[in-house]
This record gives C-alpha cells, structure tokens and sequence, in this order.
C-alpha cells in the first residue's frame, strides 16, 4: 500500500501563492488517482481537488477552481497542489489522499492518507 507524506505548507498572505507537494512510497503510485483535501477545525474534511492515474483528467471544488491547480509527476512518485490567490478562508490542514477505484472527490474510502500540512492565510 502506498504511504504519502505532504509538505509546503505554512503561512502565506491572501493573494500570494504556495505549492504543497505529496510524495508517495512505493512503486504503485501511479495506479492511484489523488485527492486533496482540507479540514478545519469543528468541521468535516472536504474535498478540494483530485486527478486521474495519468493525470489527464482533474476536478475541483468550486471554492478553488480557477485559483488552486492539481498536478502529478508519476516519475517523482508526487502529486501536487499549487495554490495560487489562496484567501484567509482557504486556512485548513491539507491532506493528500489515494484512491485505487474511481476519482477521491469524497473522504470516504479511500486507501491511503498523509499525516497533512498546516495552510494558514493571512488577510
């Protein structure tokens, strides 16, 4: 089973840009669709972009498309997020997750998870 492990996250003003990265072990990587999701504190974790094995299809939520973009390097074994004119509401733990059936666009049943990175916007 893969394992993923985030990191880029941090503190970043309204506006600016940020790119989390998620690196995956093992040499299955490539058979998994991504996701990324956010959760805040009280609230349930939520979807915010996905992408096919090959990268050839991704999908977002409404609250970040046109601003975040989802991107995977099957030969680096890491999938990516850039963040671009993130906003203070953007502020969550980001978790990259991984899915060998279908596209990750709910948390549910899904196979594996980072451990997150901390996104915090400032205004």
């Amino acid at each position: 089973q893969v394992q993923l492990v985030e990191s880029g996250g941090g503190l970043v003003q309204a506006g600016g840009s940020l790119r989390l990265s998620c690196a995956a072990s093992g040499r299955t990587f490539s058979s998994y669709a991504m996701g990324w999701f956010r959760q805040t504190p009280g609230k349930e974790r939520e979807f915010v972009a996905a992408i096919s094995r090959s990268g050839g299809s991704t999908y977002y939520a409404d609250s970040v498309k046109g601003r975040f973009t989802i991107s995977r390097d099957n030969a680096e074994n890491t999938v990516y997020l850039q963040m671009n004119s993130p906003k203070p509401e953007d502020t969550a733990v980001y978790y990259c997750a991984a899915g060998r059936t279908g596209i990750p666009r709910t948390p549910r049943g899904l196979d594996a998870w980072g451990q997150g990175t901390l996104v915090t916007v400032s205004s």
